[in-house]
């Protein structure tokens, strides 16, 4: 049932409640045991043992425990130990990283309120809000929470902050007539939902829905439906896991057959499994990956983003696409009046606030017009309870509701300070704003005004002046006259067009529009809300307007020139959205000028919405599930997208995105839980800093997992050997290993820490995890490797082993140094080259060490020979550097 657009006397039948009584304890008990309690559930989601099998079941960690168990059999224990420790590492860090990003729903539990005033058996007894049910008639105060979703029975000036749950800024008030059928969640006026507080006034709702099937309880449900997205560096290193699984099968085929027809031992086959396994498997990955990210992470903290689930910040440099609610994000959040119409009479208000305000926006009117111009700013300032704030520092902030305190913060400009004027007007009466006038009207003491405060108004013998304030149309209904040049006219036909089309053009640019009102009275009327509002003389209208971030347009076009496209999606209307994206430079008359709504949304089929969405840069007065299938379809576009959010109504479409981002001072609980990064600064600008950052680490660790896989394709087609080296085997399972660990490792840190390359493009979601340069690089290091391993071995040589070891390690070392970028090397990535030979020199000439590797001192010449296989690497990867750069020229 459309609850707002039924009759309250056909709802209270529906739910077989008596509006005067409430529910009866028996009824309400029934209904419980039916329904259920009114709670948050927490449902879905992976369980721990279902994550820790995953990480089991990962290729390269499978890989690992089968060469383990194969080298526990043959009674290689020392062996066997290092590889379990090695599987068990890989599994301990996946199972952390995916055990934290499952936690996200939790946060809602504490936006229920515990208690409730509901109406029970002709009593108002205070309950458990986790008791309440459909039926329930509850009581509304300021400052509660609202316990459910309810249909408003009554209402008395209430207003309630709803911006958890639709992103509106402003408090909603809220009336108890039935509306129209089709309504956005933000325009019900005459429902309440679970979760969403009362900022002022109270009145009498019905509870319509309870727990799961209140609205916060659907976004809940959308939220535990929308599984938990895999990081695209994640899918990569699954993928990578994957080829390298085949690569080391085909390797392994190829070992048993040549082995198989030399008559080989099982045993010597199954160990030199062992040891293709271990070459094959990059074991480094995930120490030298997460502290990449963690390095990344830290960078970002100082630009005031903080990353919570690691994966991301290689994840932002892949990003194509930034989604980013308008309020807030894109605005400073804070209503304030750009412009004053007084009567064919436009000025521009747009300075800031300081103790020295002055008229400085009216220069150049003439007496008639600054009359006006002062006559719509003391009563827009009077007709308000908005305060304003001294800051210090010749700084002003406003209180209370943010459109009343734009119009104070706009006669402030113009020297008229709310604290003098409620001085020299004190407030006698006042009629209260309520949704269905649209107005307010308060009404002030004349007799310790200044005269030239109003001047050019003839006062006379009246005693008051009432001002009112409202939507223009509701005004021109209850107007006479217009205030203009200095002096009253009859309100006719081209009056009234002319201010209607003054409105009309200021809506159009996207601007909330008041009218501002008086009235002389002589006495304050006895029936206010049936005598005051009536000929009233229009003054003018106030334009405003949330602004855009100064900061906000550079960094936007700092995105479009990153290779990475904005897109506004807000709960806004249309013309509002477009203006603020024409003056950002998100759209303009030639790109992307087309603005979709929520309802059109809701007319297309996911792949109408795929087809279209690369077109439009905004979308307007938008729904949660509405944000969900905008990141879809961008998402089967091909785009890694990342999304703004700071209410619960924006979880699910945060959860669903590559990167869900957060904000810090105004997000919602829930919001931040469901985040992969978070804003602590509210600021767009720190987005695309962040941006740089990711793609400075995606960069690094893009090299790093090439460079590695490329030597452990090496390591493993050096095995080839092993059929041909009788009992031996090229490399032992302890080589394997340091090599893996400790030379790449290092190498590893040191490039994580290199400088990112200028004007770096996202990396491309669809990359191949292992490209042909990879391959070929691999392929060198190994036919290396074996020429020299051979020609030892063929030699007669004992030391042909340690030459193996070490000629893999040295090509592995200048193999780093030619990943770098094009600049100089970076001191750390230095320092672990150097790091990285010493420690390759030690295992060679250090007794107890060589012993343990199984490895001979090598002589000047041998060792020579070793590091020239580096320098062989390092050049043809320089060389293959250059032809690129010139083949792209």
């Amino acid at each position: 049932m459309n609850w707002h657009s039924a009759d309250i006397q056909e709802i209270i039948s529906k739910l077989n409640v008596n509006s005067q009584s409430g529910l009866s304890e028996s009824e309400a008990a029934a209904r419980f045991a039916n329904s259920g309690a009114n709670e948050i559930i927490e449902r879905g989601g992976r369980s721990p043992l279902r994550i820790l099998w995953e990480q089991i079941s990962a290729t390269l960690v499978l890989i690992l425990v089968s060469a383990a168990a194969i080298a526990a059999w043959l009674g290689e224990t020392k062996n066997a130990i290092a590889i379990f420790a090695i599987a068990a590492l890989h599994i301990f860090m996946g199972y952390v990283q995916e055990y934290r990003a499952e936690k996200s729903v939790a946060a809602l539990k504490n936006i229920s309120t515990p208690k409730a005033r509901a109406l029970r058996g002709g009593a108002v007894t205070e309950i458990s809000a986790r008791n309440l049910v459909a039926g329930d008639i509850i009581q509304l105060e300021t400052g509660a929470v609202i316990p459910a979703d309810l249909r408003l029975l009554e209402t008395v000036n209430l207003k309630i902050q709803e911006a958890a749950l639709t992103g509106e800024s402003e408090a909603t008030s809220k009336q108890s007539a039935a509306l129209s059928q089709a309504l956005p969640l933000s325009d019900r006026r005459n429902m309440a939902y679970m979760g969403t507080f009362v900022t002022q006034g109270r009145g009498l709702g019905l509870v319509v829905a309870t727990g799961m099937n209140t609205e916060l309880g659907k976004l809940v449900g959308l939220i535990q439906e929308t599984p938990q997205k895999k990081a695209p560096l994640q899918n990569k290193l699954d993928a990578l896991g994957e080829n390298l699984a085949l690569i080391g099968a085909g390797i392994t085929a190829l070992v048993f057959i040549i082995g198989f027809f030399r008559g080989d031992e099982i045993r010597h086959i199954l160990l030199t499994f062992v040891n293709i396994a271990l070459a094959i498997v990059p074991e480094s990955f995930p120490i030298v990956i997460t502290i990449a990210l963690t390095f990344g992470a830290q960078r970002m903290l100082t630009r005031e983003a903080l990353i919570r689930k690691l994966p991301a910040v290689e994840t932002l440099g892949a990003v194509t696409v930034i989604c980013s609610d308008k309020t807030g994000t894109l605005t400073e959040n804070r209503m304030t009046v750009v412009v004053l119409d007084i009567a064919e009479h436009a000025l521009d208000l747009t300075e800031e606030i300081g103790r020295s305000g002055s008229l400085r926006a009216t220069r150049g009117l003439g007496a008639p017009a600054q009359s006006s111009l002062s006559l719509a700013a003391i009563g827009g300032a009077l007709c308000n309870d908005a305060k304003l704030i001294d800051t210090g520092d010749d700084r002003y902030h406003t209180l209370g509701d943010p459109t009343e305190g734009a119009l104070v913060a706009a006669a402030a400009k113009m020297g008229y300070w709310k604290s003098s004027l409620d001085s020299s007007f004190p407030r006698a009466a006042e009629l209260s704003f309520n949704s269905e006038r649209k107005r307010m009207t308060t009404i002030h003491d004349l007799e310790q005004y200044s005269p030239e405060m109003l001047a050019g108004l003839e006062i006379g013998s009246h005693r008051y002046i009432a001002f009112t304030k409202g939507s223009v149309g509701g005004l021109l209904d209850v107007a006479s006259h217009i205030w203009a040049e200095g002096k009253s006219h009859p309100l006719d036909a081209e009056w009234r067009a002319k201010m209607e089309a003054a409105n009309e053009r200021l809506a159009k640019k996207g601007m909330r529009v008041l009218g501002v009102a008086f009235r002389l009275l002589d006495s304050i009327p006895d029936a206010l809300e049936s005598n005051l509002e009536k000929n009233l003389t229009l003054v003018g209208l106030f334009g405003m307007i949330d602004p855009p971030r100064p900061e906000v347009r550079d960094a936007i076009a700092a995105c479009r020139a990153a290779g990475i496209r904005p897109v506004m999606i807000t709960s806004d209307d249309a013309l509002t959205a477009m203006e603020i994206a024409r003056q950002l430079g998100i759209t303009d008359s030639s790109r992307h000028s087309k603005v979709i709504s929520g309802a059109e949304i809701e007319k297309l089929s996911s792949n109408e919405l795929k087809n279209i969405v690369n077109e439009v840069n905004v979308f307007a007065q938008i729904e949660p599930e509405h944000k969900l299938k905008i990141v879809r379809a961008l998402q089967k576009k091909g785009h890694v997208v990342a999304i703004t959010g700071d209410g619960v109504n924006d979880a699910p479409a945060l959860r669903k995105a590559d990167v869900g981002i957060a904000m810090g001072i105004s997000g919602a609980d829930i919001s931040k839980e469901t985040s992969d990064l978070i804003l602590l600064d509210d600021s767009f600008t720190t987005i695309i800093a962040a941006i740089k950052e990711g793609r400075a680490v995606s960069e690094n660790i893009r090299k790093f997992i090439n460079f590695s896989v490329a030597g452990n394709i090496g390591k493993a087609l050096v095995m080839l050997l092993a059929p041909f080296s009788g009992t031996s085997l090229p490399l032992i399972p302890l080589q394997a290993l340091w090599l893996n660990l400790y030379i790449d490792g290092l190498l590893g840190l040191g490039m994580s820490a290199e400088n990112p390359e200028a004007n770096a493009s996202p990396r491309k979601p669809d990359s191949r995890s292992i490209d042909s340069q990879t391959i070929w690089r691999g392929a060198l290091i190994g036919a290396l490797a074996l020429s020299v391993g051979a020609w030892y071995y063929f030699a007669g040589r004992a030391e042909w082993q340690t030459m193996i070891f070490a000629s893999i390690a040295f090509m592995q070392i200048f193999h780093a140094l030619a990943s770098r970028s094009n600049k100089a090397p970076s001191v750390s990535l230095l320092g672990m080259l150097a790091l990285a030979v010493a420690l390759q020199i030690t295992t060679l000439y250090v007794p107890s060490l060589a012993k343990l590797f199984e490895v001979m001192p090598l002589n000047g010449y041998d060792l020579m020979t070793a590091m020239s296989m580096g320098l062989v690497v390092f050049a043809a990867m320089e060389l293959g550097k250059k032809l690129s750069v010139s083949s792209n020229q």
